[in-house]
């Protein structure tokens, strides 16, 4: 079993950058981030492979927002630049299963393991 707990969100102005931290308990093949803003689908946004180091990038936010992990603190961020009010969102960590067969993707339905979020308010 996998635990996940975000932290790092806040408010923030716009154009400005905000990292955020996800604590991984449990080992896991792959670690996504996500965001949910009210009435809107949740977006995958970025995505790494542990073992491999191997990073994925959404379209709509590469180049402005990097996921980057430090194994030695268990941990996987998610560095935000430019940031504009339409970031404003409930942001999440997420983990797959072993059963998986150590793919991910975009699509929340790819992962089993999820934090509580952390809000995220550009203005």
């Amino acid at each position: 079993h996998v635990q996940l707990v975000e932290s790092g969100g806040g408010a923030v102005q716009a154009g400005g950058t905000v990292t955020l931290t996800c604590t991984v308990s449990g080992r896991s093949d792959c670690v996504g981030w996500f965001r949910q803003a009210p009435g809107k689908e949740r977006e995958g946004l970025a995505h790494v492979y542990p073992a491999t180091n191997s990073i994925f990038h959404a379209d709509s936010v590469r180049g402005r927002f990097t996921i980057f992990q430090d194994i030695a603190k268990n941990s996987v961020y998610l560095r935000m630049t430019n940031l504009e009010p339409e970031d404003t969102a409930m942001y999440y960590c997420a983990a797959i299963a072993p059963t998986r067969g150590g793919i991910c993707g975009y699509r929340a339905t790819f992962f089993d393991y999820w934090g509580q979020g952390t809000q995220v308010t550009v203005s």
